[in-house]
């Protein structure tokens, strides 16, 4: 159904350069030392940001450039660390890094804190400033600062943290000697503070649009005791003046405790905290695309329930589609409760490996037929990773979704599939639909090849020759 290219290899692109570096610097031959390189987080320009183990018990970070697939070192520990969250501004003079204690170790961060988070000036390498020592999460990510000359004496970066509040710190910046850039008057930096969420148990980070998207308690925190299981979705608009405002609010309705932990969703990568699959109640991302569209995705499976329920909420048609497919739970691990979301386009594809592939229509949801539904060995993506390990890498002006295989280190771009599509077309094998008709399958493929045709004559002749 997916037609996937590899973008990215975190061996291949990453690995093998730094093995050449970590040679150099050791001054021999070959390094076969364990660099255990691992993704950190991807920014608004595609640039990929990693980590490795380097000589000598130092913890590097490193930036890749997709445009001129380049390595580039940012910034070096003296020791060991564990990095669970890293961000660059967009003129990388500032590096935002969440450290968190790695309590195997004799050397800790700090006796009274689980998590620390520091602000490093690396152009040229100079102060680190500690922005928050506390013992829970914080993810970091910094604003994209536009086009605008002014903003190269000025980065502004959020801290979303694990006990359910975002700050934005507005940090001004100072150029000494020509070409040092440094943050002016740190010692105030934490008065440039500003609260920006109060209270979510889920948040999602949008880079293209810089937004946040965050679910809340309808009624707030002071009810959160009770048996509640209404919520309110809110969308949070940064502008390039770095304003922000609450630009949406949609009322949800999930179960009272949704979330085991706070969800961070698109705010990088933490290896020291993995989710367990399955534990959830809910799993939910939000899409918007190009065209206009945006779309709440969500899922309810039940472990004592053979139906699992899925959400789709377009909120550009003001509507909402809940659908249910009835499973065969002998076949169901702990991983695979809930099903992968991935937007291609005006579809978005709701995919439980070995069990079904359903491609919603997100602009005419009205009728049926436009929306396609697969089961059994039609159903498979061939991911060639299990989906439970893959990230949804999406962003609104591109027409390829970006697939992340967070075990194999590899990124691929997913776009539908034409020739799968035309397979159905000229398929007369009784389909899988309820009373074997093969009429709704058909047309579906047909209207999801029309949507996909562009102007791609040789694709419109194979479908007039089905």
């Amino acid at each position: 159904m997916l037609k996937l290219k590899p973008k990215f290899d975190l061996d291949k692109d990453v690995v093998s350069d730094i093995l050449r570096k970590e040679a150099s610097v050791c001054r021999v031959k070959e390094y076969f030392g364990a660099v255990d390189a691992c993704f950190l987080n991807i920014e608004r320009d595609g640039g990929i940001l990693f980590s490795w183990k380097g000589a000598a018990g130092t913890t590097r970070i490193g930036k890749y450039d997709p445009n001129t697939r380049q390595n580039k070192l940012l910034y070096t520990f003296d020791k060991l660390v564990c990095v669970s969250s890293c961000s660059l501004n967009k003129e990388e003079t500032l590096l935002a890094i969440s450290l968190t204690q790695n309590t195997s170790a004799a050397d800790h961060l700090d006796p009274a804190s689980k998590c620390l988070t520091l602000l490093i000036e690396i152009h040229p390498i100079n102060n680190t400033k500690v922005l928050k020592a506390v013992d829970c999460r914080v993810k970091v990510q910094f604003l994209d600062s536009g086009s605008d000359r002014r903003s190269v004496l000025e980065s502004h970066l959020l801290l979303l943290t694990e006990d359910g509040y975002v700050d934005l710190y507005h940090v001004l910046l100072a150029r000494q000697e020509g070409y040092r850039v440094v943050v002016s008057n740190p010692e105030r930096l934490s008065r440039t503070a500003e609260r920006v969420v109060e209270d979510f148990c889920w948040i999602q980070w949008d880079g293209h649009t810089q937004r946040i998207y965050y679910l809340t308690r309808q009624g707030g925190s002071e009810h959160r005791c009770l048996p509640q299981d209404k919520f309110l979705l809110r969308c949070v608009q940064f502008h390039l003046s770095h304003h922000w405002e609450t630009a949406l609010e949609l009322p949800l309705e999930l179960p009272p405790n949704p979330f085991r932990t706070v969800k961070f969703i698109n705010l990088g990568f933490d290896r020291f905290h993995a989710d367990r699959p399955g534990c959830d109640l809910v799993r939910m991302e939000v899409f918007t695309s190009r065209i206009g569209s945006m779309c709440v995705c969500y899922s309810q499976p039940r472990p004592d329930d053979p139906e699992l329920t899925y959400t789709v909420v377009l909120v550009h048609k003001d509507c909402s589609k809940t659908f249910r497919v009835r499973l065969d739970r002998n076949q169901l691990t702990t991983r695979q409760l809930h099903p992968v979301f991935i937007p291609t386009g005006y579809y978005i594809l709701v995919y439980l490996q070995g069990h079904f592939l359903h491609c919603v229509n997100t602009r005419q949801q009205e009728m049926l037929c436009h929306s396609l539904f697969l089961s059994g060995a039609e159903a498979e993506l061939d991911l060639r990773c299990h989906p439970a390990d893959v990230a949804v890498l999406h962003a609104e002006e591109e027409s390829v979704c970006r697939l992340l295989d967070l075990n194999g280190g590899r990124i691929h771009a997913a776009e539908v599939n034409p020739e799968f599509l035309l397979q159905i077309l000229r398929s007369d094998a009784p389909s899988r639909c309820p009373g074997g008709k093969t009429e709704p399958q058909r047309l579906a493929a047909l209207h999801c090849l029309q949507v996909y045709l562009g102007n791609d004559p040789k694709l419109e002749l194979k479908v007039q020759e089905c």
